[in-house]
């Protein structure tokens, strides 16, 4: 590995190269910064990775042309640019991403990533997250990589050597942070009705955002539960500390937390450091459904942006804008329902825009994504209920998701109901 400055170590990007950037909290901004003051130069470089927590100067739009954005799960940094028609999204499930990096769908140039310094047998950490970074650098021509001190040494597929780095750029700054706002009163009342499905034992899966904190924050009576999920966050920790959580009954990875990336504040970022009852795995382990469906009693509890009265999911896109992407839902819906005792949440609050607009509806926007379909759904849970629509008939699921949709709006999708012919 040669300590180089950031812009002497992207001069190995060139004119239609890929270049993959590590995800998340792991997002080597010092790189970033230098391929956009390299990208004039250059012309159609594909920079593609999952979403990335602070600056993306790389999506200027100034820099159309030179460097184009492949979104494999739309952040906020890159929705306006995706709306924009600046950058592309390739809808793809979590599980499946490191496999375009090894099979060649995806070949890597570059891979900008962020570690921390070797230890004394020359391994550096790939940090809170090896989702589809343990792909990339396995698998990318060049490996360019920030050497930060302040990089958590996690446990789990995280070690990289240094003989793989080409190139090292050393940069002493802390992970960015993210902290959700407080649970409502909606958001309480929707994690009441998903902790009471929740047994003694079971295996957790739960994303970001004010619900899964709400559902955490009810669980702190349970005993013996585990973790195995994409995402490790503030509210996991609170619960592992309560004393509800210590893995014992899971089938796999007995008594270890398993998560492909930690998302959240700096304590939780020291807590996950030296810290081996959490492993972090990539996504091609942790969201495989065949690896799901072998925990006890996995819980996955996922949210929507809309519902259909036949069941569909929207959970990428409003209408044909997309919002975020596929992610690791089906991934765990499906495998969570085969797992002995499982169950899978879908969870939303009733209405959106101030109570202007049902999320509950007779039909998805016009060019909506289904993530998750008809098929697979199970449980769909609001403030005002939960309702298992698993083994339901078309007019059996719209009376049930009626039932949990905002009052205000129940006649009106009652009659758009009866006008579809799913009640009589």
């Amino acid at each position: 590995m040669k300590i180089v400055s950031a812009d002497e170590a992207l001069r190995v990007v060139e004119s239609g190269h890929r270049v993959f950037v590590h995800e998340a909290a792991m997002a080597p901004t010092s790189l970033l910064e230098a391929l956009a003051r390299r990208g004039p130069e250059l012309q159609a470089v594909e920079v593609v990775h999952l979403h990335v927590n602070g600056a993306a100067p790389h999506l200027a739009p100034a820099l159309a042309g030179h460097l184009r954005h492949n979104a494999l799960f739309v952040g906020p940094s890159a929705r306006a640019a995706v709306a924009d028609g600046r950058a592309d999204f390739t809808p793809v499930f979590l599980s499946e991403v490191p496999h375009l990096f090894r099979d060649g769908t995806l070949p890597l140039d570059v891979a900008l990533v962020q570690v921390s310094p070797p230890n004394r047998h020359g391994y550096c950490r790939l940090g809170v997250s090896v989702a589809a970074a343990r792909s990339a650098v396995d698998h990318a021509r060049i490996v360019v990589a920030e050497i930060n001190p302040r990089v958590p040494r996690t446990d789990g597929h995280t070690a990289i050597h240094v003989s793989q780095i080409q190139f090292g750029v050393e940069v002493d700054r802390p992970l960015p942070e993210h902290v959700d706002a407080a649970p409502g009163d909606v958001e309480k009342r929707i994690g009441a009705l998903i902790a009471a499905q929740v047994p003694d034992g079971a295996t957790l899966q739960m994303g970001i955002g004010t619900i899964p904190d709400a559902v955490l924050a009810e669980l702190g009576g349970r005993s013996d539960l585990g973790v195995h999920t994409e995402m490790f966050t503030d509210g996991l920790v609170r619960l592992v500390k309560s004393g509800a959580i210590n893995g014992s009954r899971k089938a796999l990875f007995k008594n270890r937390i398993v998560a492909s990336f930690a998302m959240g504040s700096q304590a939780l970022y020291d807590y996950v450091d030296h810290n081996p009852s959490v492993e972090f795995h990539p996504s091609e382990i942790v969201n495989d459904t065949a690896v799901i469906r072998q925990q006890h009693a996995m819980m996955a509890i996922n949210s929507a942006i809309e519902i259909d009265l036949t069941g569909q999911v929207c959970a990428d896109s409003m209408g044909e804008t997309i919002f975020s992407g596929i992610g690791g839902q089906m991934d765990f819906v499906r495998g969570a329902i085969l797992s002995p005792g499982g169950k899978a949440f879908i969870a939303l609050p009733s209405t959106a825009r101030g109570g202007k607009l049902s999320r509950i509806v007779a039909r998805l926007q016009p060019g909506a994504g289904v993530v998750t379909t008809r098929g697979h759904v199970q449980w769909v849970v609001t403030e005002h209920g939960a309702v298992n629509l698993r083994g339901r008939t078309l007019r059996e699921r719209a009376d049930l998701l009626i039932s949990i949709a905002h009052p205000d709006f129940r006649a009106e999708l009652r009659a758009a109901a009866a006008a579809r012919k799913l009640f009589s």
